[in-house]
C-alpha cells in the first residue's frame, strides 16, 4: 500500500479493496452525494466497482483518488486528492481535477481543506502540474468555500450532468505567488 501524503492529523494513501466498506457508506449517504445524486449507492458491489476504477487510474494515469485515513484512530474518513479526466467537461478533456468527500461525521474538522491542500502541494511540486481544476455544485456552499480558500479562482460557470457548477482554476505559478506571499 503506497502512502502518498501524509499531513499532522491524516494519511493520504491509496485507495485499497478493503476501503468498499468506507467507500460504500460514504456514497450511499443521501447527505453526502445530495450534489451528486447520480452516484447514491445501493449495494456493496458498486463500492467495490469504483474502487476498481480508481485502481485501474493509477495504472492508466499515474494518479487517482486517495483514502483518507485518521491518524489517531486509523479510521476511514473519506476520499481526496487528484484525478486525471479524459472525459469532456466544460468543453476540457485531459485535465487534473482535484476533489474529495467525506463521511458525514468527518464534517466540519477542517479535513476537506488540509487533504486539498496537500493534493495541491503534490500535483503542483511532486507531478509539476500547470494547472489544476474543479467543478462545484452551485449549492454545495461548503465545498465552494474550501475550494476558494486554497486559493482556486472562479472562472465561471456550466451545466454538468444538468445542474449548474462553478468551474475553478489554480495554475501553479499563482499557487506559488500565493503561498510565497503567505510565508
Amino acid at each position: 500500500m503506497k502512502i502518498f501524503v501524509e499531513t499532522e492529523r491524516l494519511i493520504l494513501r491509496e485507495v485499497m479493496p478493503e476501503d468498499v466498506d468506507g467507500f460504500f457508506a460514504l456514497d450511499s449517504d443521501p447527505e453526502v452525494v445530495k450534489y451528486f445524486k447520480n452516484q447514491l449507492m445501493t449495494e456493496k458491489g458498486q463500492a467495490e466497482k469504483l474502487i476498481n476504477y480508481v485502481r485501474k487510474q493509477y495504472v492508466d494515469n499515474g494518479i487517482g483518488r486517495w483514502a483518507i485515513i485518521e491518524k489517531g484512530t486509523n479510521e476511514f474518513v473519506g476520499w481526496t486528492g487528484l484525478k486525471y479526466v479524459t472525459d469532456s467537461v466544460n468543453n476540457r478533456t485531459n485535465f487534473y481535477d482535484i476533489g474529495y468527500r467525506l463521511l458525514r461525521k468527518h464534517w466540519g474538522k477542517g479535513y476537506a481543506t488540509e487533504t486539498a491542500v496537500a493534493s495541491l502541494e503534490y500535483g503542483f511540486n511532486q507531478m509539476n502540474i500547470d494547472e489544476i481544476f474543479s467543478g462545484v455544485h452551485v449549492d454545495n456552499a461548503a465545498s465552494n468555500r474550501i475550494i476558494a480558500k486554497i486559493g482556486m479562482n472562479c472562472m465561471g460557470s456550466f451545466d454538468y450532468f444538468d445542474s449548474p457548477h462553478f468551474w475553478y482554476s489554480l495554475k501553479k505559478e499563482d499557487w506559488l505567488k500565493n503561498k510565497n506571499k503567505n510565508h
